[in-house]
């Protein structure tokens, strides 16, 4: 049987469906998506994208201490666009947060995002 850990803390927005922050499995830490809520104020960020990517990075470092790790376990990340157009403007943000070997990555544009968002960003952790 798996010995599955499920991660909470108040660094990232809480759950808002039937799903968990983040889970530890073996490890692997798989964080959810992230929106870029900010958990402190309590309101979404809104306006550019950097900003927005900004946020969700946070929320995913949120979840990685919680579960004792750092973003230099991250060894995946997927990246969510409402916008392609949005695409360097994200990565100039993404850039600060995964300054030397970052990790693997995919980023798609998709139809619609929780909450109608510009971006959404989830990650996958090693950590021994």
């Amino acid at each position: 049987m798996l010995n599955k850990k499920v991660i909470k803390t108040n660094k990232a927005p809480i759950a808002i469906g039937p799903y968990s922050q983040g889970t530890i499995a073996g490890d692997l830490i798989f964080v959810s998506g992230q929106i870029p809520y900010d958990p402190i104020v309590g309101k979404m960020v809104e306006g550019p994208i950097k900003d927005q990517t900004e946020q969700c990075l946070k929320n995913v470092k949120g979840v990685l201490e919680a579960a004792g790790a750092t973003l230099e376990d991250v060894v995946k990340c997927t990246v969510f666009l409402k916008d392609m157009d949005n695409f360097k403007e994200m990565n100039e943000k993404y850039s600060e947060f995964f300054k030397e070997d970052p990790p693997a990555r995919a980023a798609v544009e998709v139809a619609r995002l929780p909450k109608d968002v510009g971006v959404e960003i989830e990650a996958i952790a090693y950590k021994k």
